[in-house]
């Protein structure tokens, strides 16, 4: 009998930007790419402005630096890249010698060009021709750094914000460190340098986050959710795909949270033997025929989710499932869409329909740069949000309050994912599942809320709790969130 999968369709791919974010040295070659702005009417786009608790992006009246780059054009965006750049060099000029042995050697140049520009106006970068290359990368044979100011920059600034780009050039400074610093080598394989580099990033976005950023500041909900998002969106998206390097967007956002949370000590123990023992049995790959199939998200598909969430979370009392909605006579509860779960009753109720168009195609999910994720586990992980309430109401835990019981439903939501992975599964996660929990974690965080539906601000702490129940476990999400 084959076990059923939780699948989701293939995804547009926008090479060239997943290449672009990952400082990949000396390899900078591509072709231009049509990289199309974002939907305004699309819901699954990141929550932002409306929860901001305070500035976010570059500081009023602060002087640009006196950096300058060859090529550059004197503009926007060559002035935000290069104001970044300056900020990083002071970060790492006073905290490189407190980790990392010898003396800290800035980057030697900086290089912008045009990827619109007509071919006799292309330079040189890392040995290659930068025309019609959408690109930023750091160079390890010269020591430079460059970017596009014509097409990449802009186009993360517009979709994402200005840290968005503050973001990226952190990650190539993150490959500027990891020479000098001896962590990566010439054998160190790709993956290891692209976690290393997005923790590195993480280092210096929780150095802005705190105040202490010449040019920047970055706040905790819509400044982190747009970095995130901008994560998300360079993530490898075919897992299959044997060129693959830069990881996934869970992977991906957790080495970023690594180094924000956790500091530089915590970028230096990252390697392969780290980065495996974080994958476990999560998976990595398609099975043979997954790749195009999805888990129909109906009557009978929950049903079977809700028997492996009873294996998984056994209960006393096991909730009743209805699927005919919602349900509205629930007493001192603010009904969920498209399910949720009444305490009074012990009902979880769905809106089918409406969960199976979660967890169908989203807009904009094939626009490059996107950071959303579609798929069949956005609509699952959703249900089994609403089910670990039923668990935590067992317990007799609280069940309202958006950084307790919210966060602890998300962080209870990884647990089960985690469980699924296991090999004898029915339902069995399948590649990139995660990937469409964070797109949806960082969109509107209904997995990360309380029985009301209330949700913390910050796309940041919703995915920290998701990802601590992944990888830590049921006993970390009780110790954390009480």
């Amino acid at each position: 009998m084959k076990t059923t999968r939780l699948r989701f369709g293939a995804v547009a791919v926008l090479m060239m930007v997943g290449a672009a974010l990952t400082g990949c040295a000396s390899d900078t070659g591509g072709r231009a790419q049509n990289v199309a702005g974002s939907s305004a009417d699309n819901p699954w786009e990141l929550a932002g402005a409306a929860s901001s608790t305070g500035p976010n992006g570059p500081r009023n009246g602060v002087p640009d630096t006196s950096l300058t780059a060859e090529n550059g054009d004197g503009g926007a965006i060559d002035k935000l890249a290069l104001n970044t750049i300056a900020d990083l060099e002071d970060y790492w000029k006073t905290e490189y010698g407190k980790t990392f042995p010898g003396t800290f050697k800035p980057v030697s140049r900086y290089l912008s060009w045009d990827a619109k520009a007509p071919k006799e106006q292309a330079i040189t970068f890392c040995k290659s021709s930068t025309y019609h290359v959408v690109n930023a990368a750091y160079c390890g044979l010269d020591h430079t750094i460059g970017w596009d100011r014509g097409v990449l920059l802009p186009k993360l600034k517009d979709k994402f914000s200005e840290m968005a780009v503050v973001m990226v050039l952190a990650h190539e400074y993150g490959h500027a460190i990891q020479g000098q610093a001896k962590i990566a080598g010439f054998f160190t394989s790709a993956l290891v340098k692209e976690q290393q580099a997005d923790c590195l990033a993480g280092v210096f976005l929780r150095h802005v986050a705190e105040g202490n950023s010449a040019h920047f500041t970055l706040n905790t909900t819509d400044g982190l959710n747009a970095v995130l998002g901008a994560t998300v969106a360079v993530r490898d998206q075919d897992p299959d795909n044997p060129k693959n390097v830069h990881g996934s967007a869970f992977e991906r956002v957790t080495a970023v949270q690594i180094g924000y949370t956790d500091g530089t000590q915590a970028c230096k123990k990252i390697n392969k033997g780290e980065i495996n023992e974080r994958r476990g049995k999560l998976p990595k790959s398609f099975e043979e025929d997954e790749e195009n199939q999805q888990l129909p998200v109906d009557v009978a598909s929950l049903t079977s989710l809700s028997q492996a969430l009873g294996k998984i979370f056994p209960l006393s009392e096991p909730p009743q499932f209805d699927y005919a909605g919602v349900g509205r006579n629930c007493s001192k509860v603010t009904t969920t869409e498209p399910v949720s779960y009444c305490p009074s009753s012990g009902k979880i109720g769905t809106d089918v329909p409406a969960l199976a168009k979660r967890g169908g195609p989203m807009t904009g999910a094939d626009e490059p740069l996107s950071a959303v994720v579609d798929g069949d586990y956005n609509a699952f992980a959703m249900f089994i949000s609403r089910y670990v309430l039923a668990v935590q109401q067992d317990r007799k835990l609280t069940l309202t309050g958006a950084a307790t019981a919210g966060l602890r439903t998300a962080c209870l939501t990884g647990v089960v994912t985690t469980e699924l992975s296991e090999p004898t599964s029915d339902p069995h996660l399948s590649a990139n599942d995660l990937d469409e929990a964070v797109s949806g974690l960082l969109a509107d965080g209904l997995v990360a809320g309380d029985v009301d539906g209330k949700v913390v601000a910050g796309g940041f702490q919703r995915l920290e709790a998701f990802r601590m129940g992944v990888l830590d476990g049921e006993s970390a999400c009780l110790t954390n969130y009480k």
